[in-house]
């Protein structure tokens, strides 16, 4: 009987490390009984197999094939382990081909190169059958067409298990970045805020012990008094911040005033004044009740306590703005919510956009909601991987630079969202394709090519639809969703 080698044409160009072997019928015929896709044929079509393949072996670490490369051969692996990747993608293995595996290529496969790079992880030994021959094994062999047909289902359920959890962990990588970047600035700016405040606190309590050495009469008290309400009254009416060069006009004006007083730092009383937009005419009315002593003093308690006020206000802020983001994450991913609730669309855009914040310095965004728009009935985090999906498209295509309109409106007895950008367009020839699972035109490593895929299944859910507009200069998703929403799950 022929040996495999002697009866089939071999690669024009073997990988290096890869070793032909010639192992005994009997041996190959043996371990082929426990290739369990295998299961069930004759002794016949086990011996067709061992005759019309060639047999290899090869070293883990070993190269078998690039990205690219033509898919030539059905590969079945007798022992071993077989890892492919993308090269762009650094996202883990794509597949994994083990001992008791059919892989490579199969009978009714529309692949014609390969998906990735396949490296021997363990130590492999295989059999290989030539593409040209597949009608041939598919005669002599007849059920290797239902065997291809279920490995061919089956590898299509796992890649696209793998590259769906691959985005929901790039997903979930972004919103936490997201996130934690705009923590850091409220964070930080609450931290230096309470540092700076400790030691104001310590100056004013200094300041306000001098004041108490002051012995002022009531008539002095009372007129201090009214001074500061007044002050106080002044500075809560002026709404407008001044510009730069108004500001500091009047920082230089307060310096003049402050220095022949002989305060201690004037330097950092001006500041506070001219931030408040205090005069300094307003400031020498203590000079009418109080003397040139009691006057300084004042003016450096009051200074230290609009200083102490700024600082607890930007704690303040700082702090409703983490919790403002807190309350966003929680409505964006719903958490401890029912699988459906009533969904205001308005709202659920807005908190993708605020996960998105970090992104938006340099994108103006136009909202044009429509405040009479009924809720719908939905499962909120899923309407959000829409609207992140489509907005991070748009984000992309613009490079985070231009202009995004989002709108919401009634049709009929539907709700219609668009989401428009200014960014290149998509070009006429790809529209029918966009939608494609694994299709993507982000350069290699940029996106799996399945966030548009996963739109369209979550709106399918919905017995919804998605329409693309796109031109150069202006590109359009537009989601159209029934108000009614019965068998929607």
């Amino acid at each position: 009987m022929a040996s495999p080698t002697q009866s089939i044409a071999l690669p024009a160009d073997l990988p290096a490390g890869v070793s032909v072997l010639h192992t005994p019928e009997p041996e190959v015929l043996e371990a082929l009984r426990h290739v369990r896709q295998l299961d069930g044929l004759t002794e016949a079509e086990y011996l067709w197999l061992v005759q019309h393949s060639w047999e290899f072996s090869a070293p883990a670490g070993t190269r078998l094939f690039s990205d690219g490369d033509p898919a030539t051969h059905m590969t079945i692996l007798l022992a071993g382990e077989v890892q492919v990747r993308r090269q762009h993608a650094a996202r883990g293995s794509l597949f994994i081909g083990r001992s008791g595996q059919i892989t490579g290529v199969l009978p009714f496969s529309r692949m014609k190169t390969s998906g990735g790079s396949g490296y021997v992880s363990e130590a492999a030994w295989a059999l290989q059958v030539p593409r040209d021959l597949f009608p041939e094994m598919l005669a002599a062999i007849p059920s290797m067409g239902q065997r291809s047909v279920s490995i061919l289902l089956d590898r299509v359920r796992e890649v696209t298990r793998l590259e769906q959890q691959s985005e929901k962990l790039s997903a979930l990588g972004k919103l936490a970045a997201n996130l934690a970047h705009e923590l850091n600035n409220p964070a930080s700016a609450a931290q230096r805020a309470s540092s700076n405040l400790m030691e104001e606190l310590r100056a004013y309590g200094k300041v306000s012990f001098e004041a108490g050495r002051l012995c002022l009469t009531n008539e002095q008290e009372e007129c201090y008094m009214e001074w500061n309400r007044n002050i106080r009254s002044a500075i809560e009416g002026r709404t407008n911040p001044q510009n730069p060069i108004e500001a500091g006009a009047l920082e230089e004006r307060l310096n003049r005033w402050l220095e022949p007083r002989k305060l201690p730092n004037p330097w950092t009383i001006a500041p506070v004044f001219a931030e408040a937009g205090v005069e300094p005419e307003e400031l020498a009315v203590l000079d009418t009740f109080l003397n040139r002593e009691a006057a300084n003093v004042a003016v450096t308690h009051f200074a230290s306590t609009l200083r102490a006020e700024r600082m607890t206000e930007a704690v303040l802020e700082s702090t409703a703005r983490i919790f403002d983001l807190i309350r966003a994450i929680q409505q964006y991913s719903h958490m401890d919510q029912a699988p459906l609730q009533d969904i205001d669309l308005a709202q659920s855009l807005e908190n993708t956009l605020t996960m998105l914040h970090y992104r938006m310095s340099h994108v103006k965004i136009v909202r044009e909601f429509d405040p009479d728009l009924p809720r719908i009935a939905a499962n909120g985090s899923e309407l959000n991987q829409v609207w992140m999906a489509l907005l991070e498209n748009a984000l992309d295509a613009m490079h985070d630079r231009g202009t995004i309109r989002v709108t919401t409106q009634s049709a009929g007895d539907m709700v219609r969202v668009e989401i428009w950008d200014d960014g290149p367009g998509i070009p006429p020839q790809l529209h029918s394709r966009i939608f494609e699972p694994f299709f993507t035109t982000k350069p290699p490593g940029k996106g799996a090519g399945l966030s548009l895929d996963t739109v369209h299944r979550i709106l399918s859910r919905y017995r919804g639809f998605i329409d693309l507009q796109s031109k150069p200069g202006s590109t359009c998703f537009q989601i159209r969703i029934p108000l009614q929403q019965a068998g929607a799950y």
